[in-house]
This record gives structure tokens, sequence and C-alpha cells, in this order.
């Protein structure tokens, strides 16, 4: 919600007025992590070495370009890796079920589509991770299992926390849901062992942080949506009307980042995290000589182009990977969790 990155004094009101509800909150989920701790509730050791990909706060913060990275860095080093996610937004007939690239978004969600599209690993969905990961077990030989999301799954034991956070919105107004964005409180960072920051790293923060790297990512050359064919940016921005959508948690990065590539967007138009566009929402688009997607929003678009050749040949997503110069750092403290 907007109100919790915001410091208007009506922001600060809502918040003040949800504070009994996140009270609420932060004893259920400190009684339940506590529960987890002293084995009070039961939970899950797998054979194969657990990585979490995590977020500290709801909506997204760059877990997806995290997960694919260390995937691809793991693979350079021999390490046979499998991804489970818990599918949000899925409406697959049954669980645990692979990924595969050919699938349907709406029914295997939009992030484990896209995983399954750029890793090259394979990919598992459903709530149950202990499912998830003996059924890639039975079909895969793996080393290791990268989760996207789910650190506050206590139900599945893990052997390295990493947890994402956007530089630019941080952790917001530092308050727990539903005051705040936070699922934990802030002092939660002080147990993970990585922290990496989608963007620049903060001069200050509110607790020690554990080892933490910066990221940032790398737009490729844009994807025709139709056709297939790519285009560097640079041979796109004369375009007399741009239009552009993303269904991610923070599109005003993405609608940013256009700009700052040189576009002038005629219409720049947020969608909530995992929202499929509708035909009425596209419509929106057609005076534009050129639309502008992210990846993710690519994979949500797949029966655009039967439905409407001619806005999909104007439509183009932009891929983008993750750069983080403390690799070599970063990867050494992993590979001395998994051997």
């Amino acid at each position: 919600m907007r109100f919790w990155y915001e410091k208007s004094r009506k922001a600060q009101l809502q918040s003040f007025l949800l504070m009994p509800l996140a009270l609420l909150f932060a004893m259920v989920s400190h009684a339940r992590r506590w529960l987890y701790q002293r084995q009070i509730l039961a939970s899950y050791r797998p054979r194969l070495p657990v990585i979490i990909v995590g977020n500290l706060s709801v909506g997204g913060n760059g877990k997806t370009p995290v997960t694919l990275w260390l995937a691809e860095q793991l693979r350079k080093r021999s390490f046979r890796v499998g991804i489970i996610s818990r599918g949000y937004g899925s409406q697959s007939a049954y669980y645990p079920r692979l990924v595969t690239a050919d699938d349907d978004a709406r029914e295997v969600g939009d992030e484990p589509l896209l995983l399954a599209k750029r890793s090259g690993v394979p990919v598992c969905i459903g709530a149950d991770r202990r499912k998830t990961i003996e059924l890639l077990q039975q079909q895969h030989e793996l080393d290791v299992i990268l989760s996207d999301d789910g650190l506050q799954h206590y139900a599945l034991q893990r052997d390295v926390e990493i947890v994402v956070i956007d530089s630019q919105r941080g952790l917001g107004n530092g308050l727990l849901l539903p005051a705040g964005a936070l699922r934990e409180s802030a002092s939660r960072l002080k147990s993970v062992d990585f922290v990496i920051f989608n963007g620049h790293a903060p001069q200050t923060w509110a607790v020690d942080l554990p080892p933490y790297a910066t990221m940032t990512l790398q737009a490729g050359q844009a994807v025709n949506l139709l056709t297939g064919e790519q285009q560097p940016l640079a041979n796109l921005t004369q375009s007399p009307t741009v239009g552009a959508f993303a269904g991610i948690g923070n599109p005003e990065r993405f609608f940013q980042s256009l700009e700052q590539q040189g576009f002038h967007l005629t219409l720049a138009a947020p969608l909530t995290d995992h929202t499929k566009p509708t035909p009425e929402f596209l419509q929106k688009f057609q005076p534009c000589t050129l639309v502008l997607m992210t990846e993710k929003d690519a994979v949500k678009c797949q029966a655009l182009c039967q439905q409407d050749p001619k806005l999909a040949e104007k439509c183009w997503y932009i891929p983008v990977n993750a750069q983080i110069p403390q690799l070599n750092h970063l990867l050494a403290c992993i590979e001395r969790k998994l051997v």
C-alpha cells in the first residue's frame, strides 16, 4: 500500500489506526517462530541444502533476478540446482507441479514461469515445500535447492538465508503488517546470512547488518512479443508515442529506468503485482506506436499474440540481468555453507 512508504500526516494517521492489528500480527509472528525454533512445531529437513531468497517486506524487491543470478552462478560451479516456489497466483489443477517453459502463466504463476524460461534448471511449485522438494528429487539429480521466497516459511529448514531489499523503498515506515510493509521486524536481518540491496547500499541502517552486497539490474535487448525479434533499446527511443505498463512490486522503478534510457512515456500504467493485463486494459495502448513491458509481464501476455497480433507487434519486453559486484565474496560464503 502506498501509505507504507509515505511520510505525510495522512499516511502516519493510517498507520496509527492500524497499529492494534500490527501488534496482533507481531505477537502471532513471534510466537510462531518461537515454536519452530524450539521444535514444538515440526519442521522438515531435506537431504539437500536449501538456500532461501526472500523478502522482509511484502511486494517485489528483486528476488527473481537474484534467484536467476544465483542459479546461473551455482551451475557455473558445477552445482545441480532446483528451484521451488509457492506459485503465488497460480491456478493449477494439482500441486506440487513441475513447471516447463511452455506452461500457461495462469496455471503456474508468472514468476515460476519466468524462472523456468530463463534459468535452465528444474522448477516446481506448491504451498507444501516438502512435497515440492521431494518431487524435484524424484525427477532430477540435484545438489542444492533454491527457494524463491519462503523466508517466513519456518516449516522448511534452511542452510542459507538471503534477504533482498529495494533500496528506493527500503523497509517503508518500519512497521509490521498491516500498519506497514514488514512481515517481520527489522531486527530479523541480524539473523540472516546475507542482504542484497537492489540499488545502492544505505549509508545508515536501523540494525546491524550481516554481510551485504549491492545489485544493479542491467537491461538486455528489447524482445518483440509477437516475433521474438531483438533490438537494442537505443533503436526504439525515437518512437513518437511510447506506452509502458508493469505488474511488478515497484512499477515506478521500471518507468524511471525507461526514462533514463531515453524514452519519453506518453502513457505509464502500473498494475498490482502478479496481475494479468486484461483485454480492456491493453486497449489503452492501441494509439501507441510502441508498448514496453517487463519480462515478467510478457509471460502473462502470451495469448495476446493470438488475440490481437497487431497490438502484440507493437509490444516489446525488456529482460534484465542482475549485476552483483561482490560476486566472488558472496559465492565463496555460500559455497562454504553448501560443502
